[in-house]
Parts: structure tokens; sequence; C-alpha cells
């Protein structure tokens, strides 16, 4: 039997794989541009940062780099879902995931933790403007067709009147 992996064509057939797949490849890129952003404002601070392997380092302990980690565990989750078959991409696991996202991805002002450090790497890196236009733009094309997830036995039937 094939594996339904991210990469296997035949994964693109689901509509509900299909919106996980775009999510999560969003979701990546803004991830990658976040690293990077802080990278440098990071390498302003303490200086440079010598290699790949040491920039991992400091992204996985490095107390400057901790509040990406609720997007580290998104995406990982995400992953998850894609790639084992043990679990089943259902409409209900792709709402809640959509939810989570938006919610994720909500920079403020007046927040703390994720969202004030996501609203200044907004502030200050084009790159990542860039990615949450992705983002963001997936997120509404989601909630513009909602219905094209749904199984069509929870589809309103037009001929019924109430």
């Amino acid at each position: 039997m094939a594996s339904l992996s991210p990469y296997n064509p035949i994964a693109h057939t689901d509509p509900l794989r299909h919106t996980m797949l775009e999510i999560h490849q969003n979701l990546l890129s803004l991830y990658s541009a976040l690293i990077v952003a802080e990278r440098l404002t990071y390498e302003r601070v303490h200086g440079r940062v010598g290699s790949t392997d040491e920039l991992i380092r400091l992204v996985l302990n490095d107390p400057w780099f901790t509040w990406l980690c609720p997007l580290l565990d998104l995406l990982l989750r995400i992953n998850q879902l894609l790639d084992d078959d043990a679990f089943d991409i259902t409409h209900e696991n792709v709402e809640h995931l959509v939810a989570e996202v938006r919610t994720l991805t909500r920079p403020s002002i007046e927040g703390d933790g994720f969202e004030r450090a996501y609203y200044e790497a907004l502030n200050r890196a084009p790159e990542v403007v860039l990615a949450h236009f992705h983002v963001t733009r997936t997120l509404l094309a989601e909630a513009a067709y909602p219905l094209r997830h749904k199984p069509l036995e929870l589809l309103p039937d037009p001929l019924l009147r109430p």
C-alpha cells in the first residue's frame, strides 16, 4: 500500500491533507524567517553565530529563542499528523489546528511571550511580514471555503426546507 506522506502525489487528492500541507509549508517558511530574523538580532547583541550547528543549539537551548517553541511545537504536531498513518486527518483535526494557527499568528503589542515577540519580529523583518502574509492568506482561503472539507452527509440539503 502506498504511503500517504506529505511528499506522495496521492496525498494531494485529499482536500484535508492538501490544506494541512499548505498550512505546514507556510508555517515552516514563517518559522525559518523568524529564526533568520532572531539570529540577526542575536548577532547584533552577542556577536556572530559561527555555524549552522551553533545556531541549532541556540534555537533549542538559548532563552533568546525560547519564544519560538510554540510555533515549533505546532509544526511538529502538524508534521506528525501528516506523516503518521495512525492519525486520521479529519475535519475536526483540521479545524482545531487551523484555529491554533490563527491564535498563534496573531501578534500583539500588548501581549507577552510569543504574541509580543512575534509583533516585534514583524516590525523589524520584511521576510517575516511576507511569511506572515502567506500564512494569513492560507487561513483566509480556508475560512472562505470551510464547506469543501465537510463530508456530503454534513452539508445541508438544499431541497429540505425547515
